[in-house]
């Protein structure tokens, strides 16, 4: 058995690793750790002190037998056998347990280990990671690299098999106050987001190529709730970070992307509805004027969980306003603003899945439903969007599922001699499961284009067949490991926008390879 030396001085390096620990699963392992270690002392304990009263109790019947024993005698005998049992100069009960237990347990010392447990809960419970990242490889049909198929014009990409580059978002969020998220306390958390992508070259490629790697900063914000009595759903923010993003999953398209610098709140409960206001800005380093920096400025308004007939509704506005100047090379910039809106329907928990619908309109510097800073041409004032989405995912069961999207966008540039560009597009992924683990998807998808300065004009026709080995029986099981081959075809008003170099007096291509998609 060891000493009660060597005991607390396990239990003092326990504390000092797990202080030298990185990282939620460090903690997490020596949690473990630790409380099968608990658990084995408790039942140790337990045995022992069984042991101990079957032992008394036989001293005790002994003490009985003996009747020529005066009463103090017996009770004298019963204690010395107890102090030598507990203190393990007993020959049957010491060598039983010697060396199972560390040291001697006491309550102090077990109390001390639910408290260092109860800290390790606390800390792993402080540290969260998630993020999403894809991976994987192509070839196209001529034996070159993977190049997607992208119509001119067209804000997005149907994404199956289309994916030529490899894509992560690395999520780090610490909760400061209440990390349990308890309904009756206050909390804060800080998260930071880092992004990168790289262009599937060759691993640890030194090319000093634009895009060929690439790392951003994309969130770095806190965020801090049940902070007034009288809102306690509401939620305060400031930094860089996502901004309630609208987003279309098969062609990966947003057609609403606040995302950007600044501050608000959040979940502003009305009874009726919520409502969310914020300040979102960027710049443009590469576009100066004698007021430094261009920049845009959005005031953010939100009216979100309106229930409504057949779903739940949403409105909202923004209003954007840029300071024009003059640059360096006498260019002149000119101070824009505008306005955007938009509203937008969901229905949720519907066969498995669910639907939206939006409808948006922009004008002036708040044309592109972004954060995002077009560049600043004369005619910016007068540019104009018009836009509606729909998706909706139907799975009635486990071995079928579908998502169909539609879009339909009209552009103009603000020019009083050029028209409405168009965009149309509709497609759907359908996906059979087969097993818990594999599966079969199929995309399609069609993009038509058209710009009125007769640039280009046309459409483009793609499919992708995709067995995949995946988690799960959803359509948003993921990780998911496929492979894949894509075929695209397009009219001869977009030949040479298509396919990138390889398709370039080309009208059809084939691409085909592996890929990982994962989110956590």
């Amino acid at each position: 058995m060891l000493s009660r030396a060597g005991w607390l001085a396990l239990m003092i390096l326990v504390p000092c690793s797990i202080a030298s620990a990185q990282g939620a699963s460090d903690l997490e392992l020596l949690l473990q750790e630790l409380k099968q270690q608990y658990a084995q002392t408790t039942e140790d304990l337990r045995q022992r002190i069984t042991a101990l009263e079957r032992q008394l109790e036989q001293q005790k019947q002994a003490a009985v037998e003996a009747k020529n024993a005066t009463e103090a005698a017996a009770k004298a005998a019963a204690g010395e056998a107890v102090q030598k049992a507990l203190f393990g100069d007993s020959q049957t009960v010491g060598a039983q347990f010697q060396g199972k237990l560390p040291s001697r347990p006491t309550y102090d010392l077990l109390q001390e280990a639910e408290t260092a447990i109860a800290e390790l809960q606390q800390r792993a419970g402080l540290f969260e990671f998630h993020g999403y990242f894809r991976s994987g490889y192509g070839l196209n049909s001529r034996g070159g690299q993977q190049v997607a198929f992208q119509a001119p014009g067209a804000g997005a990409k149907y994404r199956l098999g289309n994916e030529a580059e490899t894509y992560g978002e690395f999520i780090l969020v610490n909760n400061w106050l209440n990390p349990e998220r308890s309904t009756d306390k206050a909390w804060f958390h800080t998260e930071v987001m880092l992004e990168a992508n790289t262009s599937n070259s060759a691993s640890y490629s030194n090319l000093n190529i634009p895009g060929n790697d690439q790392f951003r900063l994309r969130e770095a914000f806190v965020r801090g709730g049940n902070l007034f009595g009288s809102q306690p759903d509401a939620k305060f923010w400031a930094g860089e970070r996502y901004y309630r993003r609208q987003h279309v999953e098969i062609n990966d398209f947003y057609p609403l992307d606040m995302s950007g610098y600044g501050g608000g709140v959040e979940d502003v409960n009305f009874g009726f509805g919520k409502m969310a206001v914020g300040y979102i800005a960027g710049a443009r380093p590469d576009v100066a004027t004698q007021n430094g920096n261009y920049i845009k400025n959005n005031v953010d308004v939100r009216l979100y969980d309106l229930k409504g007939p057949a779903g739940v509704w949403a409105g909202w506005f923004d209003y954007a306003d840029s300071q024009g100047g003059t640059t360096s090379t006498g260019a002149i910039i000119p101070t824009s603003n505008g306005y955007a809106t938009g509203i937008r329907y969901q229905r949720l928990n519907w066969h498995g899945g669910f639907q939206t619908i939006g409808v948006q309109y922009g004008t002036g510097a708040a044309s592109n439903f972004s954060a995002s800073i077009d560049d600043p041409t004369a005619f910016i004032d007068s540019t104009k969007r018009f836009l509606i989405t729909g998706q909706m995912l139907f799975q009635p069961n486990d071995t079928f599922a579908i998502m169909p999207i539609a879009i339909y966008q009209r552009t103009r540039d603000g020019n009083p001699t050029n028209g409405w560009d168009q965009w149309i597009s509709f497609g759907a992924r359908p996906e059979v499961f087969f097993t818990r683990f594999l599966s079969l998807a199929v995309e399609g998808g069609v993009d038509r284009t058209r710009s009125d300065t007769g640039q280009y004009e046309g459409w483009l026709r793609k499919l992708t067949i995709a067995p995949q080995i995946g988690a799960g029986r959803q359509f948003f099981s993921r990780p998911v490991l496929r492979g894949f081959a894509t075929y695209a075809n397009w009219s001869e008003g977009l030949r040479g926008f298509v396919g990138g170099t390889p398709f370039r007096n080309r009208r059809n291509g084939l691409t085909y390879g592996v890929q990982l998609e994962t989110w956590w």
